[in-house]
């Protein structure tokens, strides 16, 4: 299979070419979250509480999966750029065995860890309870999710988008089907409560990981994943780590936020935390289209890099930044107008939904200027340049906000904590155009 058409194709037909079936992929999965809250709020609001307690380690783990899968991604197709196919086989192997063994090790750590994690942040003993029994199944299938990501980013970075879109779709579709069956108890199935939401959710994983085997082994792709190409040596280990360590550094950080965020809004009410849950909920249904088109434009930017096409690179940056802020902006609308109807899909409390939709118009103002950190941060993961996109994370998520948040929480109340939303994605959006243009910037001429 030839990956030319990369640097060949015009690049806004190239761009949607690879980013919109991993939007509209990203939407069903974004559908899947939102309906997954539906069906657990409706067994109480104890269960969405603790389905939000339990978000940031969920978060974490999809986080080391997913990153350390962006730097399989990047890798891969930079050596395939470089027409470097032994290389390009030697990270797409090894990746996916250390992706395996990070899943298994997420287990372990994790499934022990959550009781205690879960009574920091509330006394209600059957919160507790039900974040430790949606916890534990959860959980018990990060070695699934570990492997799944890794053929997920393989495929990506060859260009088969589509199969990446037909296996996330699948599993997707199979966890909102199963979710109000193994809920509520439809037919053969008995009532399992919250349990039979992460069941559900473990059984669509499964099938996505089963269904990319199949594919690979049918209709096999130019990459190789086989036991021979693994490599430890040769600098292998810290091309992959290089860019996947910061990649999941990245996408772990607002597991440390939403923990941050719920302990200075418990202060104040149990019900702000709901609040922030939800939101992170529709916050994933907004923002994953975007991140759809960056997982499109990563492999261009890191194949064209490694063709030395620096030209088709920065067109690429900038087509994917004009879509990333078009999907925002219509997040935004959305947020504005619908706010109430938004925050009422997840809670039968007025008292919340009325908080909520004054959270969202408020948080919805940054939505669009975070399109320019969001993007160079992929791009810069694309160019196999992990630490300064990392460093765009650190200051969206942790350097900026949690400071911010603390601050105005103690002039305007859990308002304050809304308000440090926008001003955090103003001031990253400014450093990122900074920090961007830095890393991107030509050499001088040799003499010069």
């Amino acid at each position: 299979m030839n990956q030319t058409f990369m640097k060949e194709k015009p690049i806004l037909r190239l761009v949607l070419s690879m980013s919109l079936p991993m939007v509209l992929s990203m939407l069903v999965n974004s559908l899947y979250n939102i309906v997954d809250s539906f069906f657990v709020a409706k067994i109480s609001e104890n269960a969405m509480t603790a389905l939000s307690l339990v978000y940031p380690v969920q978060n974490l783990v999809n986080a080391v999966t997913i990153g350390f899968g962006v730097g399989i991604n990047a890798v891969v197709a930079f050596y395939l750029g470089a027409r470097e196919e032994d290389k390009a086989n030697a990270a797409a192997a090894t990746g996916t065995l250390l992706n395996l063994l990070h899943g298994l090790l997420l287990a372990a750590v994790c499934i022990p860890f959550m009781p205690f994690f879960l009574s920091l942040f509330t006394g209600d003993g059957q919160v507790v309870d039900l974040g430790v029994a949606y916890s534990g199944i959860v959980f018990a299938f990060s070695p699934v999710v570990g492997l799944s990501l890794a053929f997920e980013k393989i495929f990506q970075s060859v260009g088969r988008m589509a199969v990446s879109m037909f296996c996330m779709l699948c599993g997707c579709l199979a966890n909102i089907l199963l979710d109000p069956l193994m809920i509520f108890g439809v037919g053969p199935f008995p009532a399992m409560g919250i349990e039979g939401a992460a069941l559900a959710t473990g059984l669509g994983q499964v099938l996505t990981l089963a269904l990319y085997v199949l594919i690979y082994v049918l209709r096999p792709i130019q990459v190789r994943i086989a036991p021979r190409y693994i490599r430890f040596r040769g600098g292998m280990l810290p091309k992959l780590y290089g860019i996947g360590l910061p990649a999941a550094l990245n996408l772990a950080l607002p597991s440390l936020l939403v923990s941050a965020l719920n302990a200075i809004l418990a202060a104040f009410s149990q019900s702000y935390v709901v609040v922030l849950g939800v939101y992170y909920k529709l916050q994933t249904f907004l923002y994953l289209p975007a991140n759809g088109i960056i997982q499109g434009m990563r492999p261009l930017v890191g194949y064209n890099y490694g063709a030395g096409e620096h030209g088709r690179v920065k067109k690429i940056f900038l087509t994917g930044l004009w879509l990333t802020a078009a999907i925002l902006a219509v997040g935004t609308v959305l947020c504005l107008a619908f706010p109430a109807e938004l925050m009422g899909l997840f809670t039968e409390s007025a008292e919340t939904a009325a908080a909520g939709a004054a959270a969202l118009r408020i948080i919805c103002a940054g939505f669009v200027v975070s399109a320019l950190s969001v993007t160079s941060s992929g791009a810069l993961e694309g160019l196999g340049k992990g630490l300064p996109s990392l460093v765009i994370s650190l200051l969206r998520y942790v350097v900026i906000i949690i400071p911010a948040a603390f601050l105005l929480s103690r002039l305007f109340g859990a308002a304050g904590v809304w308000h440090a939303f926008w001003l955090t994605e103003l001031l990253t959006a400014v450093a990122a155009f900074f920090i961007y243009r830095r890393c991107t910037r030509p050499a001088p001429a040799a003499g010069a």
